[in-house]
Formats: structure tokens, C-alpha cells, sequence
């Protein structure tokens, strides 16, 4: 059992890394250490290496997107919650580009690893959902989706940010369309 005092450490010290790593990749672990108010010591008990902090925090993300899914579908139809969460993809998948010089290629294979398998899991309840409402072509796949949705992380975030419209565009083609009948 994890005192709440170490747990709340633990929490400060993720959310002050993902915040400083994105902006600066080169941010070092005591000034990590400072932002989340902590000692040296608490860090490096916590996290180790440099490296085991980014991939906590990459985890932690991970944890987090595929968790929300389920809430997501039980406040909004399947298409506007897929809209939602791959929005939430992309800003984290953003934010990663930017902790991305922090690490070594083998962990961002480590990484690349360890969220594919959840992150299709979210999607494929995501698909199913709309499927099972008639709102998603029953062809849709998730290793298709996911691979589409890696243009949007890579477009220019900013007033010029195409991201919307082209997930608009993804969505749009997910959709299942009704053919009326010819008279």
C-alpha cells in the first residue's frame, strides 16, 4: 500500500515532466524535481533514470486516453465520441512528438509497443459502438483508423491546424451512407 503523501508525489512529479519535457526536451531531472516541488531524492526514488520518467509519463497518457472511452460513450453518440477521443489522441500524440527527444530510439520502440494494443482496444470499442448504432461501416477497422489519424498529430498545430478537417474527412468516410431510394 502506497502512502497518499507518495501517491500525490508520484502525480506532481508526472504532470511537472509531461508539462517541461514537452516544452524543452533537454529540461533536466532537478529541474523536473523543483517544478513538481519535490526533492532530488523523491524523484530519483520515484523515477530512477531519465528515460523510466518519460516512459511513466507516456503511460500515464496512455492510461489515460484509453481509459476515458467508456465515459465518453455513455454521455455522447458513438461518432461524436470517437470525434472527442481522437482529438484527445492527437494532442497527446502532439505532446509526445515533443517529449520525443528525451528518449533513445529503443524506448520509443518500448513504447510504441506498449500503447499500440490499448489503443486499438479504445478504438475498437469506439468502432463497435457505432457500428452496433448503424452509425459505422461495418468494414471500419482499427488498425485502419489508427493509421489515418497519424497524419493529424503531424499537421502544423496553430491558426493553420488542418487537423479538424481532415478528422471531419476520416469520420466522414466511417459513416455509414444510406443510399434513398431511386424513384
Amino acid at each position: 500500500m502506497v502512502r497518499s503523501d507518495a501517491r500525490e508525489n508520484r502525480a506532481r512529479i508526472l504532470t511537472a515532466a509531461r508539462e517541461a519535457l514537452t516544452a524543452d526536451g533537454s529540461t533536466s531531472m532537478n529541474q523536473i524535481a523543483q517544478r513538481a516541488g519535490v526533492g532530488p531524492g523523491t524523484l530519483y526514488r520515484n523515477f530512477p533514470t531519465r528515460e523510466s520518467l518519460v516512459m511513466a509519463v507516456y503511460q500515464d497518457e496512455v492510461v489515460r486516453i484509453t481509459g476515458g472511452v467508456s465515459g465518453l460513450l455513455e454521455r455522447m453518440p458513438p461518432m461524436e465520441a470517437l470525434r472527442h477521443w481522437t482529438a484527445d489522441l492527437v494532442e497527446a500524440m502532439r505532446r509526445k512528438h515533443g517529449l520525443g527527444d528525451a528518449l533513445g530510439p529503443g524506448a520509443h520502440q518500448t513504447i510504441s509497443e506498449q500503447s499500440y494494443g490499448p489503443v486499438i482496444t479504445a478504438i475498437t470499442q469506439l468502432l463497435d459502438a457505432g457500428k452496433e448504432d448503424g452509425t459505422v461501416r461495418e468494414d471500419a477497422d482499427p488498425r485502419d483508423f489508427l493509421q489515418l489519424t497519424g497524419a493529424l498529430w503531424r499537421a502544423v498545430p496553430g491558426p493553420e491546424d488542418r487537423a479538424p478537417h481532415m478528422l471531419a474527412l476520416i469520420l466522414d468516410g466511417l459513416r455509414t451512407h444510406r443510399q434513398e431510394p431511386r424513384t
